[in-house]
Parts: C-alpha cells; sequence; structure tokens
C-alpha cells in the first residue's frame, strides 16, 4: 500500500478518562481508576497517525497538567497539535467511565465548564483547516457556545477549502440538556457531511429503528458515504449506487472504548488521497473489512488510545482470521470428499 499523504484534521474534545480496574460495577463500587487520555476527535487523529497517516488536532485544553499531558500525548503519536489551545481559567474535561460486564460503557463527565467549551473562532488555525483534505467533527462541541460557534466556522472554512467532511456524532445525553435538543442539534449540520458515520444505538435514537430503512431516511443529496457501526456484527454501508454488511473480527472485548473511533480514523486514512474509492463496492469493503479490524482490536484494551493499534497489528489479525478460514474450507473439503 502506498503511502498516503493527505492531511486528516480533527475538530472537537480531548479529555481524560477514568476507567475503571474492574469491569461490571458501578462508579461508587470500583475499587480504583486507570487514567486514559481520549476524547472522540483526539481519537480518531491518533488512530490515523498510529496507521501512518498524516493527522492534526483542533481543539481547547485547560492549563494545567492534564492538559499539557493530553497535548504531548499528541506530539508523541505524531498527531500534529498546532492547532491546541490553553485555557487559563477552565480545567480540562474529565469523565469518569464505567464498564459494564460485556465492556459496554456508562458514562460521568466533569465539565462546569471544561476548557473544550471555550473555543472561540478567534482561535481557530485557519491555515491549518485550509490544508486539510478530510476533516472530521462530531457533535459534543455544538452543546454550547462559544464552541459551537467555533465549530460551524471551522466546517465552513474546511468546506469552502475544498476538504471531504467527516461527521461521527458520538452521541452521549448525559451531556445534553435533553434529549430533543440533542436530535435537534445533531441534525443541525447532518445535511453538511460527506461521509458519516453512526453507532446502531444512535440510529434507534435518531430514527426510532435499526433497519436498511430508517439508515437511507437520513440520506441527504450532499452525502457520500453512510455507515452504522454493528458493534460485533461489523457494520452496514450506504451509498447511493449500493449497500450491504461487512463482518467484524472475533475478539475477547474487555473495552469497546474507542473502537468507533479507531473504525473511522481507519476508514478516513483509507480514502484521503482518492475519495473514488467510496464509489466502487469491492473497493469499498476492503477499506470497511480493515476499518472493522482496527475497531476489534480497539477493544481487546482498557481505554481509546493506548488500545488504538498499529498496522502491523491489525494485518496480523486480518491475516489470521483468513488463515483460520482457509484451514476450516480445507477441513470441511476433506470430510465432503472422505
Amino acid at each position: 500500500m502506498a503511502a498516503n499523504t493527505g492531511l486528516i484534521v480533527s475538530f472537537g474534545e480531548m479529555l481524560i478518562d477514568f476507567v475503571p480496574t474492574v469491569s461490571g460495577v458501578s462508579l461508587a463500587e470500583a475499587p480504583g481508576f486507570l487514567k486514559a487520555p481520549g476524547g472522540a476527535p483526539a481519537n480518531v487523529a491518533i488512530a490515523v497517525a498510529r496507521l501512518g497517516g498524516r493527522a492534526a488536532f483542533i481543539g481547547k485544553l485547560g492549563d494545567d497538567e492534564f492538559g499539557r499531558m493530553l497535548a504531548g500525548i499528541l506530539t508523541q503519536n505524531d498527531v500534529s497539535d498546532s492547532g491546541v489551545m490553553f485555557d487559563q481559567g477552565a480545567r480540562t474535561a474529565l469523565a469518569f467511565v464505567t464498564l459494564r460486564a460485556d465492556g459496554e460503557r456508562e458514562f460521568m463527565f466533569y465539565r462546569n465548564p471544561s476548557a473544550d467549551m471555550l473555543l472561540t473562532p478567534d482561535e481557530l488555525n485557519f491555515d491549518l483547516i485550509r490544508c486539510a483534505n478530510v476533516f472530521h467533527y462530531g457533535s459534543i462541541s455544538l452543546i454550547v457556545e462559544p464552541c459551537r460557534s467555533a465549530h460551524l466556522k471551522a466546517m465552513e472554512v474546511a468546506k469552502d477549502a475544498g476538504a471531504l467532511l467527516s461527521y461521527d456524532p458520538n452521541l452521549r445525553l448525559p451531556l445534553w440538556p435533553s434529549a430533543e435538543e440533542a436530535r435537534k442539534q445533531i441534525m443541525s449540520i447532518w445535511d453538511k457531511a460527506d461521509v458519516i458515520k453512526v453507532s446502531d444505538e444512535e440510529l434507534e435514537f435518531l430514527t426510532g429503528r435499526i433497519d436498511d430503512e430508517s439508515a437511507m431516511s437520513l440520506w441527504h443529496d450532499n452525502l457520500k458515504l453512510l455507515l452504522v457501526t454493528l458493534g460485533e456484527k461489523g457494520c452496514s454501508y450506504y451509498t447511493k449506487n449500493f449497500h450491504g454488511e461487512v463482518p467484524s473480527y472475533k475478539v475477547k472485548t474487555v473495552d469497546t472504548t474507542g473502537a468507533g473511533d479507531a473504525f473511522v480514523g481507519s476508514l478516513l486514512l483509507s480514502i484521503v488521497d482518492d475519495y473514488s474509492i467510496i464509489e466502487e463496492e469491492q473497493g469499498l469493503k476492503e477499506v470497511l473489512k480493515y476499518a472493522c479490524a482496527c475497531g476489534a482490536i480497539t477493544t481487546t484494551k482498557k481505554g481509546a488510545i493506548p488500545a488504538l493499534p498499529t498496522r502491523p497489528q491489525v494485518l496480523k489479525l486480518v491475516h489470521g482470521s483468513l488463515s483460520a478460514w482457509k484451514d476450516y474450507i480445507l477441513t470441511l473439503l476433506s470430510k465432503l470428499i472422505s
């Protein structure tokens, strides 16, 4: 595979996740917590870089030890921090994440307000945004001003400069005033995106159902690709000309935090230099198989960023699964022949 040269810029929040050292307990029952850097847009940027791509992050951190630590983690992972600002009056956001026995999560956030909420349009690095081949964002930055205005301005500048706009709503209901407001604001920028990824839970939240018809009800004329991730079942894909499903890989799930971000990072890296891959179904399916492998690997460790895979790890899983499948087919054929 040729080296990817296009720049992927992620906009939004970066924070500290505190994950219980024991799964399947409430926050009150947890004997301790593992400190893990996270925040969906930052996770995507690091996922891109860890897979060998060029990535940058735009957002605001507190001018505190956690904020400086997070900025350092970006640079340590070869993500440009030229779009990062620091706020002296607000802290870096924190989230306590409970892990159920099945690896799924529940969140408790500390943002009152946190630094990421205070990013203003005037603080944006417009030169960096105009260099983006892909501009990726979520919905958490839409919740309050001034970050909402900064988000909208950044999208506008990126689109005018010719970037592909990528949107993962990354629904976190506890952060919104109400479910109705969350739905309204998530949909307020829906028709601007070229690529949208939602989870099956987010699809149900937005439409009331999880099926092809409900997914296609979210289609808009500017959209090139709609993806619905289905957890351990893989993902569904929809374009204007075709749709289908791609299975995931069997792994031992420990923590699902960051799996969707790894999936998105892998996808964006695969198309950053050639958007036309989206238009050819077989090529798109190969891209999505690789993305599913990235997501699967990320669930095998606690925390998001620490678990994001490298290219050799992904290839090992993909090729290992192919070998297992070939062995199964050969065994089946030998039994039929005998």
